[in-house]
């Protein structure tokens, strides 16, 4: 995850960035400063400009993307494509562009063209986290710790150890109220005393320089280095969709603007569908789902207390038709119809039904299995000589004196029958 930090204007940062003093810059001018060569630890071609409004990933906010053509645009002019964009340490932007691309040397002009849609979407979600964030801690004094921008969504996590769903609701209501006020929000630059006595929502960590503020009018105020709308209307909506705990607090998930729009039509049809199978309203679907739930519990548990009489009357009835070895009675059986698990049933019902027995049971549905078992306390060693068998065939299996179980692999073409036969053979001498 992204973790929110703040950003820094000083004299100190190499780059110009241009989408400081405004997100809206979308096209722009520049010289490439430094190409970075490629290196085992750098894969990938990359280059660093005099200035730039590529908005490298950091405080939570995804990067730009978008193009660098060389040569002022020109037919003959190449076009490169940034794939993304990371701060180095020491305050440079650097610009990742595609593998096959071909670098333009230190002192090539160039003109920046960003995504415009990507930028607008993530100008969307940062600023309505601005709004979300500031509702919590009005409404419920949780504050924000943290803040990350995937792709599809956005979260944020809270210092709270839980959050009900009134609380959820109380605070969409709250941030969406501040989106249809379409209040001004402005970027200004003070100074780190200025700002330790303006109210910040959160007061970064001391820096030198100036810090960066972005202020929705009469509602937040924060220092952030991101990508903004120039008012809360241009967020579009805000929309929370689910919550989790997390080691810090809770983590809240959020979209919003387009992605608000797409993401509520995308659950609108889940749930338009999921009503048509139903047969029911949309609001009737979480009851259906629940009475599905109970009846397929229901349903399983009429399996298996079914499957456990018919184990059961099968062991019976074997035992009866079995005649006794050695004070004994050797149950044989192969299952082409039945799972391991149901054999492992029919051998259990065998051995626990009080007379003297051993059961070597075989499930031949794949993966075909044995499973070999006696009445507890019996002469025979079931573990060693399901080994025994199963070591002839390339199987693998083990277990106790009283009861073992193993497979037998697929592609050895092995009659499971004639193992079982074998086993009882070993048991018989």
């Amino acid at each position: 995850m992204l973790h929110q930090q703040v950003f820094v204007a000083t004299f100190f940062i190499m780059t110009k960035r241009l989408y400081y003093d405004s997100s809206e810059v979308h096209e722009f001018d520049s010289v490439v400063e430094e190409v970075v060569p490629l290196s085992p630890e750098q894969a990938r071609p990359a280059v660093i400009l005099r200035e730039t409004a590529f908005y490298p990933t950091s405080g939570g906010q995804v990067h730009d993307t978008g193009w660098l053509t060389v040569n002022g645009g020109d037919d003959g002019a190449e076009r490169l494509r940034v794939t993304e964009v990371t701060d180095a340490e020491d305050g440079r932007v650097v610009h990742y562009l595609e593998a096959s691309a071909r670098l333009p040397v230190a002192g090539t002009a160039v003109h920046g063209t960003i995504d415009p849609e990507r930028r607008h979407d993530h100008m969307q979600q940062h600023t309505g986290q601005h709004v979300l964030s500031a509702a919590f801690v009005e409404l419920y004094q949780m504050p924000t710790v943290s803040f990350h921008m995937g792709e599809d969504y956005c979260s944020i996590d809270l210092a709270a150890p839980s959050v009900s769903s009134e609380q959820i609701a109380g605070a969409e209501e709250r941030a969406n109220q501040i989106v249809f006020e379409n209040r001004p929000v402005r970027v200004r630059y003070v100074s780190r005393a200025e700002a330790e006595k303006l109210g910040l929502r959160k007061l970064p960590p001391a820096e030198r320089g100036e810090l960066r503020l972005v202020e929705i009018a009469d509602f937040d105020l924060s220092a952030c280095g991101g990508t903004h709308v120039g008012s809360s209307g241009q967020i579009g909506s805000i929309l929370l969709r689910k919550t989790e705990k997390v080691r810090q607090g809770t983590r809240v998930e959020f979209v919003c603007g387009n992605r608000a729009v797409r993401m509520a039509r995308r659950d609108y049809s889940a749930l338009t569908e999921a009503a048509a199978l139903f047969s029911a309203q949309l609001w009737d679907v979480p009851e259906q789902i629940r009475k599905g739930i109970e009846e397929s519990k229901l349903l399983r548990k009429q399996k298996d207390d079914a499957l456990d009489q018919l184990a059961e009357l099968m062991a019976l009835a074997a035992l009866r038709d079995q005649s006794e070895t050695h004070g004994r009675k050797i149950i044989v059986r192969a299952f082409s119809d039945r799972d391991i698990n149901f054999a492992k049933l029919f051998a259990q019902k065998v051995t626990r039904a009080g007379t003297p027995a051993i059961a070597l049971v075989a499930s031949t549905v794949d993966p075909p299995g044995l499973v070999f078992a006696q009445t507890p306390g019996g002469s025979a060693d079931i573990g060693a000589l399901l080994k025994q068998v199963l070591s002839a065939v390339g199987g693998r299996g083990g277990g106790s004196r009283d009861f073992a179980q193993g497979g037998v692999p697929l592609d050895c073409n092995v009659n499971v029958e004639q193992l079982l036969r074998q086993a009882a053979g070993t048991i018989e001498a």
